[in-house]
C-alpha cells in the first residue's frame, strides 16, 4: 500500500525554496516530496497554495513572500517572465551566473563523482539583453485581428508580444513588421484545430556583424496570397533585408519549417561572422543565437585544444562548422561530421567561403562513422565533441576511449549529460583537467560548458579492442 502524500490538492503551507527547476520553478519540499511553484527562489521563505499532486511532485503557487531572495528583481509584468523564453527575468543577472555555476559544479559532484575538477568562474554577458538573432513566433487570430509571439506554457494559446527582451532589436522590428504587413493584406492565419488557413510562422534572422536581415514565411499552402505586394511593402519598410524566402509546411505538426523553400527576392542566405570566421546562413541552417557569447565558447574550446598546427582533429557533431573552422585554422587537419546532411553541405561551403583547405566534413552519425574511420586507421591527436542536449551516444564514447586521442574537448549545452559522460570517460582512462561554463542564453535555465580532458593511461573500465 503506498503512503499517503504529505500535501493536498488546495492547501496551504509554508515552505522554503531550496533550488531550480529545469524551467526556473522553485522546488520545495515537504517531507521529501517535491513541489514545484514558479517565481519561487532558493533560500524564500513563503505562503503557497498546492494546486496539483502526483506520484512524484506537485505543483504550486506562489501566494505570499515572507522572506525575499537578495537576488530578486522586480519585473514589469508578474506574468511577463512565464512566456517569451524570459524564465529568470526575476532573478538579478548576478543571481543567475552564481544559480548556474552551482549547477554545473553539483551535477559534476552528484552525478559524476568528480569531487576534484576545477571549476572556473563561469563566462557571462556584459549585457544580458536583446542578444539572439533569431526569431520564429507562431501566428495566430483574435478577436479578428492577426497576433503573433509566444505560446503560453503547456499551451497552444498564443501570447500576442509586440517585444521580446532577448531578441535584438532588428529582430523585434522585423517581426512587427511582417506582422503588421500581412494583417494589412488580410493574409489569413493558420489555424491548428481546424488544419485551415495560411500563415503558420514568421521568423527573422540578423547577421549583427554585417547587418544582413532575412525573413521568413512560413505556411500551410504554397500559395501565398498578396506575394507580390507583400514582398513590395517588407522591401520598402525593412532597409536592411537582403533575403525574403517562403517556405511551406503543409502538415499537421508542431514542426516549425516545412521541406519545400523559395526564395521570394534577394540571396539564399546571408552573411555573418564568428570572430574571423565568415558563415553563410540559409532559411533551414543551424546557427548559434548568440554570436558573441559562440566566440567565447569556441575560443576556450580552441584554448582547451591547445593546437599547435601538426594535430589531427575530429570534431563530432559539427554542424555547419563552425567549431571545425575555428580549429582548422591553428590545426593539420580537421575531420567534421554531422547528421545532417544540409548542414555538412553548408560546412563545405563555410569552408569554401573561409579558404580553409584542411577540414572534410562527412555526413552520418558519430557514433557511427567515427568507430568507422578507426577502424580504417584514422586517428586523431584531438577530438572534439558538441553534442545535443542527450549528451553523447555510448558507441561514441567507447570509441573516444578505445582511440585514446591525448585530449578530449566536450562542449555542452546540458550540464547533467555533461556529467555522465565525463564520468564514463575518467572510468575508461581520462582525467578531467578543468570546466568552464559559459552563460550563453541571459535570462534562460539553459548553460553551456567546455570541458578538458586528457588521457592518462589508466583505466578502470577495459572494452575490447575493434575488429
Amino acid at each position: 500500500m503506498s503512503r499517503p502524500l504529505p500535501v493536498n490538492k488546495n492547501e496551504y503551507i509554508d515552505v522554503v525554496f531550496e533550488d531550480l527547476t529545469h524551467d526556473g520553478a522553485g522546488v520545495a519540499k515537504v517531507d521529501g516530496y517535491p513541489l514545484f511553484v514558479p517565481n519561487g527562489l532558493p533560500g524564500e521563505k513563503a505562503k503557497v497554495k498546492v494546486i496539483k499532486t502526483g506520484k512524484g511532485y506537485g505543483i504550486g503557487r506562489l501566494i505570499e513572500l515572507y522572506e525575499k531572495s537578495p537576488y530578486r528583481v522586480e519585473i514589469a509584468s508578474s506574468e511577463r517572465h512565464k512566456f517569451g523564453g524570459c524564465q529568470l527575468e526575476h532573478i538579478s543577472y548576478e543571481g543567475q551566473l552564481t544559480y548556474k555555476e552551482n549547477q554545473v559544479r553539483q551535477v559534476l559532484t552528484r552525478i559524476g563523482k568528480l569531487e576534484d575538477v576545477v571549476v572556473h568562474p563561469i563566462l557571462g554577458m556584459n549585457n544580458p539583453w536583446h542578444y539572439r538573432n533569431k526569431a520564429q513566433v507562431p501566428v495566430g487570430e483574435k478577436d479578428g485581428k492577426l497576433i503573433a509571439g509566444f505560446f503560453k506554457p503547456r499551451s497552444h494559446e498564443i501570447v500576442d508580444t509586440n517585444e521580446s527582451l532577448i531578441q535584438l532589436p532588428e529582430v523585434n522590428e522585423a517581426i512587427q513588421t511582417v506582422k503588421s504587413i500581412c494583417s494589412e493584406l488580410s493574409i489569413p492565419a493558420y489555424h491548428e484545430e481546424t488544419h485551415k488557413g495560411v500563415l503558420r510562422h514568421i521568423m527573422a534572422r540578423y547577421g549583427q556583424q554585417t547587418g544582413e536581415l532575412m525573413v521568413v514565411i512560413i505556411t500551410r499552402t504554397a500559395d501565398l496570397p498578396q506575394k507580390n505586394r507583400l514582398v513590395e511593402e517588407i522591401i520598402a519598410r525593412l532597409p536592411k533585408v537582403k533575403s525574403i524566402v517562403h517556405n511551406v509546411n503543409s502538415k499537421r505538426t508542431n514542426v516549425i519549417m516545412g521541406e519545400k523553400t523559395s526564395v521570394l527576392w534577394g540571396s539564399e542566405v546571408i552573411y555573418d561572422y564568428i570572430g574571423d570566421v565568415k558563415f553563410a546562413i540559409s532559411a533551414l541552417s543551424f546557427y548559434q543565437v548568440n554570436p558573441v557569447q559562440t566566440k567565447v565558447l569556441y575560443d576556450k574550446a580552441l584554448e582547451y585544444a591547445g593546437l599547435s598546427g601538426e594535430e589531427s582533429v575530429i570534431d563530432a557533431y559539427c554542424g555547419i562548422g563552425t567549431i571545425s573552422l575555428f580549429l582548422a585554422q591553428k590545426a593539420r587537419k580537421v575531420f567534421g561530421v554531422e547528421v545532417v546532411p544540409e548542414a555538412i553541405e553548408d560546412a563545405k561551403r563555410n569552408a569554401e567561403l573561409n579558404g580553409i583547405s584542411n577540414a572534410e566534413f562527412a555526413a552520418g552519425e558519430a557514433e557511427v562513422v567515427i568507430p568507422k574511420w578507426y577502424k580504417e586507421g584514422n586517428t586523431a591527436e584531438v577530438l572534439v565533441v558538441d553534442p545535443p542536449r542527450k549528451g553523447c551516444d555510448e558507441a561514441l564514447l567507447q570509441t573516444i576511449i578505445e582511440m585514446k586521442p591525448k585530449k578530449v574537448v566536450y562542449v555542452s549545452c546540458n550540464p547533467a549529460t555533461l556529467a555522465r559522460d565525463l564520468r564514463i570517460l575518467e572510468d575508461g582512462g581520462y582525467k578531467t583537467v578543468e570546466v568552464q561554463p559559459v552563460d550563453m542564453f541571459p535570462m534562460t535555465t539553459h548553460c553551456e560548458a567546455v570541458a578538458w580532458l586528457e588521457w592518462v593511461c589508466s583505466p578502470k573500465i577495459i572494452f575490447s579492442e575493434p575488429k
